[in-house]
């Protein structure tokens, strides 16, 4: 196990700017997730970690090897890495059975035959596979095949692991069942790790700290329940599980208390406490998770917040529960609730703290 340490790094592709002064420690057995929507530059990020690729400048070092800096001229081919990578698409050899597949990395390293046998033995028991041996890759399903891949990059006891959305070729049942696995893998091997997914439930589950990406850039660095919490901006926010966003004016600046009233755009006004210092007139995005509204009654004051009306344009049953979608003043929302209803229009309530203001206004359509 090593640190991994990313300084500035950049990779263009002619005019394109792919990734952007990329800065990343990870800590020595730290679980760090790479998420971002496609395009975003995370599998850029894990190609240049694992020698696939060449970054345009910039240093990469795990441990005390260094793997790239581009002010020395030096480039590790991926060989002299030691980096576990697990392709999302499995890249076992069909031909091979799962001992075959396995022990390959091994011979091409010399390994002696008893060494091979046990290392092998090792690694399929760690991801429960020892008993699947003998069969070959056609004879196994999604899951058990992710985790001969992964045995596969464990058996020669790499440095880093690198996981390229190993669990999105599963389907939902099974990728549920895969993800606490592999929370439970992680515990026992304590091994420095970069996660590289778009799924954020992943994410969250999985990692010690997240690196929220955007556009090639780093948009925020922090552990799952601080990224869900405190997004640094909008997009994170957004990105980061489901954000109902309404834009606003500030009519009322902050005082000592912080609290901050905001007009909507139909006139409806609401209160919220944050540390953000707008003043007024600026035009604002303020952001709440489904689960901090809720519905008030018709005589329900709004104590510890604020009440206001909005139109119902649809509502479907998720299983358990019924989801809302709701128009106030041209910003689409959702809200979650256990009674179906047939109304029109319904009163929301909305705390005064736990609301995340934003004074870039970014979210101007619909979400």
């Amino acid at each position: 196990m090593a640190e991994l340490l990313i300084e500035n790094l950049h990779k263009r592709f002619g005019p394109v700017k792919a990734i952007e002064d990329v800065n990343i420690r990870v800590a020595d057995g730290e679980f760090v997730t790479l998420l971002g929507p496609s395009g975003c530059g995370k599998s850029t990020t894990l190609g240049a970690i694992a020698g696939l690729d060449q970054p345009t400048s910039g240093r990469i070092r795990v441990g005390n090897k260094t793997y790239f800096d581009g002010d020395k001229a030096i480039f590790l081919p991926p060989e002299a890495r030691n980096c576990g990578l697990v392709f999302q698409s499995y890249a076992l050899w069909p031909h091979m059975t799962v001992y075959d597949n396995v022990v390959f990395p091994l011979k091409l390293r010399r390994v002696s035959t008893a060494d091979c046998k046990r290392r092998v033995e090792e690694s399929l028991a760690l991801v429960e596979m020892e008993r699947f041996q003998d069969r070959y890759p056609h004879q196994l399903s999604g899951g058990q095949q992710q985790r001969v891949a992964l045995a596969r990059t464990l058996v020669y006891q790499p440095e880093i692991l690198l996981l390229d959305e190993p669990l999105s070729n599963l389907d939902a049942k099974l990728r549920d069942r895969a993800r606490t696995w592999l929370a439970e893998l992680r515990t026992r091997l304590g091994l420095t790790t970069i996660y590289v997914t778009h799924d954020q439930v992943e994410a969250l589950a999985l990692s010690d700290r997240i690196v929220v990406m955007n556009g090639g850039r780093i948009s925020q660095i922090g552990a799952p329940q601080e990224i869900y919490t405190r997004p640094a901006d909008s997009f994170v926010a957004d990105f980061i599980g489901t954000t109902n966003f309404l834009n606003g004016e500030v009519v009322g600046a902050p005082g000592g208390d912080g609290q901050t009233l905001v007009s909507l755009s139909d006139g409806q006004r609401v209160l919220i406490k944050s540390d953000k210092r707008p003043s007024l007139g600026d035009k604002v995005t303020f952001a709440y998770r489904p689960e901090q509204m809720r519905l008030a009654t018709p005589n329900d004051p709004a104590i510890g917040g604020s009440i206001i009306e909005a139109d119902v344009v649809s509502h479907s049953y998720v299983g358990g529960r019924w989801q809302v979608g709701l128009n106030v003043g041209g910003n689409q929302i959702r809200i979650e609730t256990q009674d179906a209803t047939t109304d029109r229009q319904l009163r929301l309530w909305l705390p005064l703290t736990g609301g995340i203001l934003f004074t870039e206004r970014t979210h101007g359509k619909s979400h």
